[in-house]
């Protein structure tokens, strides 16, 4: 099975917007996002152009201008910013799990993946915007991190 894949751009989305939930209610230029996270500024401005169509980022020219929080940051899930770059939080080949259908033995694989992306989805879900930033995560996620195997990839041919 292939790793879960976080792309660039979901991963520059959500931490422009977490620059954004650190300063909420002020705002921030891009320029100043693109430096404070390292991201390519003509990329950035795609990203907020994004946000700004899911309603998540407001944008205000002028001297106290910049990108702010449409929302509270407790209000916005990492799963709500990730969904506007990628959609789906999982798919398989393009398709929703549920609606994957395999012939044979592996006729209930499509069971396996949901149940994947359900735990999956259950933690991006579940941490906003303001819990990074506060560095103070739901009792789910700080269990999950506290084992020492959530820190280490399995499978990888390099070890076995």
């Amino acid at each position: 099975m292939e790793p879960v894949r976080i792309t660039a751009r979901v991963d520059y989305a959500v931490r422009a917007a977490l620059e954004l939930a650190a300063v909420a209610p002020g705002a921030l230029t891009c320029e100043r996002i693109a430096t404070a996270q390292d991201i390519p500024n003509r990329f950035l401005q795609a990203i907020l152009g994004d946000l700004q169509h899911a309603r998540l980022v407001t944008s205000q020219r002028g001297r106290e201008g910049g990108y702010r929080l449409a929302l509270p940051p407790s209000e916005i899930s990492v799963a709500r910013v990730m969904r506007v770059e990628q959609g789906f939080l999982a798919d398989v080949h393009g398709e929703r799990p549920e609606d994957v259908q395999y012939p044979g033995a592996a006729e209930p694989l499509s069971r396996v993946w949901v149940a994947a992306r359900e735990a999956y989805r259950r933690v991006l879900e579940e941490v906003t915007l303001a819990d990074v930033v506060a560095n103070r995560f739901p009792s789910r996620v700080t269990e999950l991190t506290a084992m020492e195997s959530a820190w280490h990839s399995f499978g990888d041919p390099v070890q076995g």
